[in-house]
């Protein structure tokens, strides 16, 4: 099945009721059973929800994986798979990702004794370097938020395989659209859905793929054990969502590519962090791994004070301030004091992440009206 088709189609199965062709919002708690134990498959809404089977269905096809869990939001999905894990485990993670990962491993799970390595993941040496016999997980995102570097997923995947450890890649920068890591060896794929599988900023929600059945159990007893479950509207919202994320991500990829060579070539604008740029230190590993590159970059000022960056941040007008990303309409971040602000400064100096770094999440609207935007806004 062609990517268009299966993302229009995954998941959906008209009302067998009714003949709806959208899938129902199962807004309820519980289900009447014909006798005790006896019931039509759903016995409790943390445990199941027919309206969340159709998204956990569909995020399986959309990821060319077996099975499908939906979660209250990426933070915790990604709570769901270190729960998977022992005191004494040792995780393996990129040393530029998200803050609000980084805040999950160091401020909750390192005190229940999880021990975390961080090490630049594009660096395969360095990766299997940081290997122990207790490495249980090695952690990727790829492209990187806010840097934007590209890991070969299928060089860690090796890595992991003769350690013995789990690969989990978070593919939210990339989208299915874009990149399928089961397909290059991953053995869990993550998603903060809020962003470009719900696509429209109206949702919270996490998503996990995998094609083990046997984790796909572990897994799912954390969710219903745990029940950071997302509720049926939100699910409905997402997989409304994943029926147009080809057609968006074919104008977030037009747009970024525009907006990312005028930033380029503007006076005023220093190093600009694209993995679409054939110079990129990855741009070989995504052009092999990934369909396209994106509309997700970052980019820094010339002059690098704090005071410029602050100025551009506040001058835009379709480029909304605001956290997330993935969304129909543009968002301008700053993550020094925004997504990541929870990483220790020295940290983030540490990984090139400057307190004058912008981010951008180059929505759908016409890129020139985007560019008009970047050009009062720079100045």
């Amino acid at each position: 099945m062609k990517l268009a088709t299966k993302m229009i189609h995954a998941g959906a199965h008209p009302d067998p009721g009714t003949g709806a062709i959208m899938t129902p919002i199962f807004q309820t708690s519980t289900y009447v059973q014909e006798a005790p134990g006896k019931n039509k498959g759903f016995e409790y809404a943390r445990s199941q929800n027919p309206t969340r089977q159709a998204l956990e269905e569909a995020f399986a096809l959309i990821e060319n994986g077996k099975f499908g869990l939906a979660f209250s939001s990426g933070v915790a999905a990604t709570d769901a798979v270190i729960k998977l894990l022992s005191p004494g485990d040792e995780v393996i993670a990129a040393s530029d990702m998200y803050g609000g990962t980084y805040r999950l491993f160091t401020k909750v799970f390192e005190r229940f004794g999880i021990v975390f390595r961080y090490v630049d993941t594009t660096n395969l040496e360095e990766v299997a370097a940081a290997v122990t016999l207790n490495t249980r997980l090695i952690w990727l995102e790829t492209p990187t938020n806010p840097l934007m570097n590209v890991t070969d997923i299928e060089g860690v995947s090796q890595i992991a395989k003769k350690a013995g450890a789990l690969l989990c890649v978070d593919n939210t920068f990339a989208s299915p659209y874009l990149q399928n890591p089961l397909d290059l060896g991953a053995d869990i794929v993550m998603h903060s859905a809020t962003k470009y599988l719900g696509g429209h900023s109206d949702v919270i929600q996490g998503a996990l793929m995998m094609n083990d059945s046997t984790l796909r159990e572990k897994l799912y007893f954390i969710q219903k054990s745990c029940g950071a479950v997302p509720g049926p509207m939100d699910c409905f919202l997402v997989l409304r969502g994943i029926k147009t994320l080809h057609l968006r991500m074919q104008r977030h990829c037009e747009n970024g590519a525009v907006v990312a060579h005028w930033l380029r070539n503007h006076p005023k604008v220093g190093k600009v962090y694209w993995c679409g740029f054939t110079d990129h230190p990855g741009y070989a590993i995504a052009s092999r791994q990934m369909r396209g590159f994106g509309g997700m970059m970052s980019f820094e000022l010339k002059d690098d004070s704090l005071q410029a960056a602050q100025q551009v941040l506040s001058s835009t007008h379709l480029f909304a301030l605001a956290e997330s990303l993935g969304g129909v309409e543009s968002l301008i971040n700053h993550p020094a004091s925004m997504t990541h602000a929870s990483i220790p400064r020295e940290e983030r100096l540490k990984n090139g992440l400057t307190d004058s770094l912008i981010r951008l999440s180059v929505g759908v609207e016409d890129a020139e009206d985007l560019i008009a935007d970047l050009t009062t806004a720079i100045g």
